[in-house]
């Protein structure tokens, strides 16, 4: 318990130092199933209660049309803690990076390819059902991962944002993991 209220805690820091939830805003949750997504979709479930702050929460996953996809347990995860999971069909992804790797006879695409249509995924579902921000579980690690990356590979010293405006989707991307690292995930056994 004492992990979650770490977690809370920093969601609470990121929301008041970032401004990123406020009141009436409908959030969708980008839950991919690993541990960072879950806890942040069960922080932020808990954190409305308390936050005094009355906003609305929609996880989603999308079915990308990899082999072997199974909503299921993130079905049951969602029930579990009052939601409804949404999975939307996104299978055409899939079959792009499957031709792609062909045309360029990759045996991996680039991270970046997949985020971006990941991103643009999830704020056409964010779009179609009226949501105004879009939440993904990126932290303090990745953060600091995507610097180096960036520094590295990209030449530039840069990071990703804890608050974004997307003006192409009109969306809000937010990151309310922000401050969280992840040891602190780890420790909360979600």
């Amino acid at each position: 318990m004492k992990a979650i209220r770490t977690l809370l805690a920093c969601i609470r820091k990121a929301d008041q130092t970032y401004n990123l939830i406020t009141h009436g805003d409908k959030i969708i949750v980008g839950l991919s199933g690993g541990k960072d997504s879950m806890a942040l979709l069960y922080c932020l479930n808990l954190y409305r209660k308390f936050s005094h702050t009355e906003f609305e929460l929609q996880p989603v996953t999308l079915d990308l049309g990899f082999p072997g996809f199974n909503p299921k347990p993130l079905e049951e995860f969602c029930e579990s803690i009052g939601l409804k999971l949404i999975v939307s069909d996104s299978k055409e992804v899939y079959e792009i990076f499957r031709i792609q790797q062909e045309k360029q006879h990759l045996k991996h695409l680039p991270c970046s390819i997949c985020s971006r249509m990941k991103k643009a995924a999830i704020n056409k579902v964010a779009n179609e059902m009226g949501f105004n921000k879009v939440a993904f579980a990126h932290h303090a690690d990745d953060a600091i991962e995507t610097l180096l990356m960036n520094q590295i590979y990209g030449a530039r010293i840069a990071t990703f944002a804890p608050k974004m405006h997307l003006e192409n989707a009109n969306i809000d991307f937010i990151r309310p993991f922000l401050l969280v690292h992840e040891k602190d995930i780890k420790s909360c056994g979600l």
